[in-house]
């Protein structure tokens, strides 16, 4: 593999490790600056979690557009160093506002998802670009697995650990980065930066205007949202439904995530040269309904265990999809699209913990009119349903077809 590839997919998957990196040690963390209690903890824990995916949604097509006028190796240079600055200040905070502006800061690079998968849209033959969207996932997926297990290491010796080592790494790949990363746009292929498309909302508007684009992006986003049921509400349902433990908990999401890794950078490679792009797209939403209503439904702990990464094997619609998409806008704005789907993407993550954790909550607090944890799968299951619905329509656009 070519070392740009691998620099591409190591800055993936710390961008995914940085945000699971925190999750153990953060409620400690913000007692120890806050003094407060657990459930103070939990709230501004909250509000960080909410400012970070805002800062992707506003900031996914900016950076995008600014990879697609100055090119992907100063954006991605720039932003890993920026990020490794971001955990010291992290690692130091000593007030709120510090740890808020950290967050801030945090969603802003971490946005460079989307000039990394530019990056390997620019650099791989339109063949191949939805196997190669999927090596991507599958770093992010073992982004998912190795970060919060490191942060549980990390955090016995301190609160403040798991950031130094982030920072580490985050500097280490900025110098991998340096080394071996060639740029990709070249004059041919370069487009000024304009800020009526380099805003999430006129990113939308600019790409939705292309033929079969707005179905497309609307098809992506109900399924970023069915699937945010997984990280809004897994560890309650778990413990509501199995009675499972914090240690249960995590092998579980870890089987997830390693059978998610598996299926986007291997697995589907089988699936597409057997059915193609938009065959691939069918095939994992239909998938998914019955994993969704499996898991709605499921009342053996032992069977959701090899439900669990059995469900990862939907996870190639978003490869598929993105390789659709990507073929479709040109060599000239993969930086856009790829910047707007990290908005879709963050504004899913706003959207699915309020609305599946609502659902949950109506569906097992004391006195529900009937217990049903496995709710949320539901809700899931019918987005699912729609995504189908709206991928299937009949309809003129070449995109789709």
């Amino acid at each position: 593999m070519r070392l740009p590839v691998v620099f591409i997919l190591i800055t993936v998957m710390i961008n995914a490790m940085g945000v699971g990196l925190i999750i153990p040690v953060m409620p400690g963390l913000i007692r120890d600056v806050t003094g407060g209690d657990l459930a103070n903890a939990a709230l501004w824990g909250g509000v960080l979690t909410t400012v970070f995916a805002v800062m992707q949604f506003l900031f996914g097509p900016v950076i995008g557009n600014l990879s697609d006028r100055f090119g992907r190796r100063p954006v991605l240079l720039i932003s890993l160093a920026v990020m490794a600055a971001d955990y010291v200040i992290m690692a130091v905070a000593g007030s709120m506002w510090l740890l808020l502006l950290g967050r801030v800061i945090g969603g802003i690079t971490t946005a460079t998802q989307a000039t990394a998968t530019a990056y390997m849209a620019d650099i791989s033959d339109p063949a191949k670009k939805a196997q190669n969207f999927g090596l991507v996932g599958a770093a992010f997926g073992l982004g998912f697995v190795i970060g919060p297990l490191m942060g549980g290491l990390l955090g016995e010796w301190g609160t403040r650990a798991p950031f130094w080592v982030a920072a580490a790494l985050a500097g280490a790949n900025a110098i991998l980065g340096h080394l071996v990363l060639r740029e990709t746009v070249t004059d041919a292929i370069r487009r000024p930066f304009d800020w009526r498309r380099a805003n999430p909302f006129g990113a939308f508007r600019s790409l939705g205007a292309l033929p079969g684009l707005g179905r497309l992006l609307t098809v992506f986003f109900l399924y970023q949202v069915a699937f945010f049921v997984y990280p809004a509400i897994w560890a309650y349902f778990g413990h509501a439904r199995f009675g499972w433990n914090a240690g249960m908990i995590g092998l579980s999401l870890g089987l997830f995530g390693v059978m998610m890794a598996v299926v986007q950078g291997g697995l589907i490679r089988v699936i597409l040269a057997r059915l193609g792009e938009r065959g691939t797209v069918v095939y994992g939403l239909v998938f998914d309904v019955f994993a969704f209503g499996a898991l709605a439904f499921v009342t053996s702990g032992t069977v959701a265990l090899f439900l669990t990464p059995l469900a990862a094997l939907g996870a190639v619609i978003t490869p598929a999809l993105q390789g659709i998409m990507s073929r479709s806008v040109g060599d000239k704005r993969q930086g856009e699209l790829q910047g707007a789907l990290t908005s879709v993407g963050a504004i899913a993550m706003i959207v699915a913990p309020m609305v599946m954790t609502t659902v949950f909550a109506q569906y097992t607090r004391a006195g529900a009119a009937v217990y049903f944890p496995g709710a949320p799968f539901l809700v899931s299951l019918g987005l699912i349903v729609v995504a189908l619905v709206v991928f299937l329509a009949p309809h003129r656009s070449p995109v789709a077809a």
